[in-house]
């Protein structure tokens, strides 16, 4: 039987805080722990939001059986990890983009959930941004008419950023493009050919072995005449940060803004004209509505890095959170669940393969697709 008040524990508190008092004012959520290495951040945070729950290890944490999900803001290499090992303490499982690291990562995380009957859920922020929510809205009223292709990038230089990002291959963090227009295709990704452009600087390739500065993929999305193009880049490449896409439809088109905080253009037809993207805090419950323009993150001296760069994720934060816990009072799958955030995931994760092989078309796994069924996890249920 469903519960209508989740216990939370998030894991990671650097970005991860700004979800803290969303979850204190979601209605069918307590905030009841949080987990960080570092004790005396971990005080400090509990101490500033009267969070009595603290742990220092993750698998102390998991031992808690009054937790019932945990919303993981770990490093990129943890992700998988801390995901399946909770799955598999009988938690469900919120965790930040990406979903792994490896195509076999993201398997064993699809056949956790699917043996234990416990929910994942990727925090892919661009498709609960209010940019996102907009156009969405005009293509399901018919106003874009027939999708007809899709486009979108994320720009961003990392410098700065903690060691791990260095030398990342582009593609291996490409949700936040990736995610978008497999929404908006309304189908899986089938097959992607990728091709790498440019070079980093030599002290960045050595880490990852991945020596391009930009790479571009396209995507056949399965049982679907719509293809998508997805770019993405990192290191050494002159651009403002830019986390886009673009939808082109045979009555009207929409395409984002050049320029960051400029307004973007609809074309009917051939006409353009430049569109203002309300908000979509009508959408949550009251509580938690007015985490769509401010959060943690607002006060000068107290800004994370995916804020300053990332223009603060479109209002998403709330919106992905009450996706999350609906999906567990309702006992529904969430958007996007552990199958879809694998086609997301793996989209690039072969593009990089891809590229690394001069364009070679790269087949998504079957189990990454929403109407087949992993063989292993069958017989599991025999």
């Amino acid at each position: 039987m469903a519960k209508n008040k989740i216990n939370v524990a998030i894991i990671g508190l650097g970005f991860g805080a700004e979800f803290i008092p969303i979850y204190q004012h979601h209605p069918n959520a307590n905030m009841y722990a949080i987990c960080q290495r570092n004790t005396e951040k971990l005080n400090q945070i509990g101490d500033a939001f009267g969070i009595e729950g603290r742990y220092t290890d993750y698998d102390e944490l998991l031992k808690d059986e009054a937790i019932d999900a945990v919303h993981i803001n770990t490093p990129i290499k943890n992700h998988a990890e801390q995901s399946i090992k909770a799955l598999r303490a009988g938690k469900h499982v919120a965790c930040t983009v990406p979903m792994a690291t490896t195509v076999d990562e993201c398997r064993k995380i699809v056949e956790a959930v699917e043996e234990t009957g416990l929910t994942y859920m990727m925090m892919e922020t661009v498709v609960y941004s209010r940019e996102f929510l907009f156009v969405k809205e005009m293509y399901e009223k018919g106003e874009l008419g027939r999708l007809q292709f899709l486009r979108a990038s994320h720009q961003q230089e990392m410098a700065g950023w903690p060691g791990y990002w260095e030398g990342l291959p582009p593609m291996h963090y490409a949700t936040h493009c990736v995610g978008p227009v497999v929404d908006l295709a309304k189908a899986d990704a089938e097959f992607v050919s990728c091709l790498g452009s440019g070079r980093i600087d030599e002290h960045l390739i050595s880490k990852y072995n991945s020596p391009f500065a930009i790479e571009t993929c396209h995507i056949k999305f399965r049982n679907s005449d719509v293809a998508a193009e997805v770019t993405r880049s990192l290191f050494n490449t002159a651009r403002q940060y830019r986390e886009s896409f673009d939808v082109y439809g045979s009555k009207k088109t929409f395409e984002w803004t050049l320029i960051e905080h400029e307004d973007p253009v609809i074309h009917t037809g051939e006409k353009p004209e430049h569109v203002k993207i309300p908000d979509y805090a009508h959408l949550l419950p009251k509580p938690i509505q007015s985490f769509t323009t401010g959060g943690v993150y607002d006060a000068e001296h107290n800004q994370h890095l995916s804020f300053i760069q990332g223009a603060g994720h479109g209002g998403s934060h709330p919106h992905m959170v009450h996706e999350f816990l609906s999906s567990l009072v309702e006992e529904r799958e969430p958007f996007p669940n552990a199958r879809k955030s694998a086609n997301i995931t793996c989209v690039g994760i072969l593009a990089h393969e891809s590229a690394m092989q001069g364009g070679k078309q790269m087949l998504l796994p079957q189990f990454t697709f929403s109407d087949t069924r992993i063989e292993s996890t069958v017989k599991a249920l025999v």
